[in-house]
This record gives structure tokens, C-alpha cells and sequence, in this order.
């Protein structure tokens, strides 16, 4: 169980009980101590009944979790780049913030519909009777 809090920003805090941290065997270089030592970290962290985000964000998060999310809303991240348990550790959580962060960014302006200028439409109509005009000259010749 992971102990201490991560900020993510000023306004969005998880608690440390809210996190749930599993250690299993990692494949990978390491030698002798990948067969000994559990030092991948699986991070577990229920975004849907988390009272530390606000809706939008936890919709967000799970979106772009995609198959890391289970059905229930429980997000897994699993770690094992490193060779040491703590900087795995690190690094899941880590990378919880990033996901989270960029869930809590707030949502694109909307679409303003422009029209085409008039030199545009000009510029195209010339161009496709332009067009027009060579595929025409590719045709048979006229018997006059």
C-alpha cells in the first residue's frame, strides 16, 4: 500500500490510500536478480469511486487509459523498465500524473466556421476548368 500522497497539481491531490502497489517478478536484463527479486510495480489506482477527481477528469482519464482501465474503472500501470523496485516505483507513478494531468486539461475551443475567400473560390474554379480544358484536348479530334 503506498503511504504517501501524490500531487498532481495544485488543485488535485490522491491520497496515499486511495493507491495500491503490487511488486512481481519483471523479465529483462538483471541478471541473476530478475529471478530473485520482485522489482516490477503494478499500480493500481480506482479512478471511477476516486473522491480526489472531478467528474470530467476521471471520464477523461479513463478514455485515455484505454485497455489499462478495467470495466470496474480501475486503473493499472505496470512498470519494469528499471532494475531497482523504487525507481519502478517512481516511475509508476509518475506516469499516473502525466495521465492525470493530461486529463485535467481543459477542452479545446469550439470550431469557429469560416468561409473560403473569394480569391480561393476563384483560384479553384480556374484551376478545375482548367482541368477541364486538358481533358477535354485528350478526346478524339473533331472531323470538321
Amino acid at each position: 500500500m503506498a503511504s504517501e500522497p501524490l500531487y498532481i497539481n495544485e488543485n488535485i491531490v490522491i491520497a496515499g490510500w486511495e493507491l495500491t502497489e503490487q511488486f512481481v517478478l519483471a523479465g529483462g536484463p538483471g541478471g541473476q536478480n530478475v529471478n530473485k527479486v520482485s522489482t516490477a510495480v503494478q499500480l493500481f489506482f480506482d479512478v471511477q469511486a476516486s473522491p480526489s477527481l472531478p467528474e470530467r477528469v476521471k471520464a477523461n482519464a479513463l478514455k485515455l487509459a484505454g485497455r489499462r482501465a478495467s470495466k470496474e474503472g480501475v486503473l493499472m500501470i505496470e512498470a519494469n523498465r528499471f532494475r531497482s523496485q523504487e525507481r519502478n516505483r517512481e516511475d509508476a507513478r509518475e506516469r499516473l500524473k502525466e495521465l492525470i494531468l493530461k486529463a485535467a486539461e481543459p477542452p479545446p475551443p469550439p470550431r469557429r466556421k469560416t468561409k473560403p475567400t473569394r480569391g480561393s473560390i476563384e483560384r479553384r474554379l480556374k484551376e478545375k476548368s482548367g482541368r477541364s480544358e486538358v481533358k477535354k484536348l485528350r478526346g478524339r479530334p473533331a472531323g470538321d
